[in-house]
């Protein structure tokens, strides 16, 4: 599965940005996607999971109502709207996919976009 990330950058608090991660894969079928964030010192924590149809979205309580994930239509390419921004969301954001084959689901990430948010 390959993953590729694009969005990330510098923002004052209050702005916003989009990411956007397009996953493609030689076998088996992309389901799940979703964004990942981990900070310096901190654990990856998930921020936002959509569902394969993209009929289904659950977002960590730290980015309810400021984050919105969405899917393109039956491509594998999602993106995180993401307004209102504060400082501690700062973070490193990784694209998250998960590959059905045969019985089993494996999970992959991006190699990761820097968002910054100034005070």
């Amino acid at each position: 599965v390959q993953l590729v990330e694009s969005g990330g950058g510098l923002v004052q608090a209050g702005g916003s940005l989009r990411l956007s991660c397009a996953a493609s894969a030689t076998t088996g079928s992309i389901n799940i996607m979703g964004w990942d964030r981990q900070a310096p010192g901190n654990q990856r924590d998930v921020v936002a999971r959509i569902t394969g149809g993209g009929d289904s979205t659950n977002y960590a309580d730290f980015v309810k109502g400021r984050f919105t994930v969405s899917r393109d239509g039956d491509k594998n390419t999602i993106h995180l709207q993401m307004n209102s921004l504060r400082p501690e969301d700062t973070a490193v954001y990784y694209c998250y996919a998960e590959l059905r084959s045969g019985r089993f689901n494996y999970a992959y990430w991006g190699q990761g976009t820097q968002v910054t948010v100034s005070s």
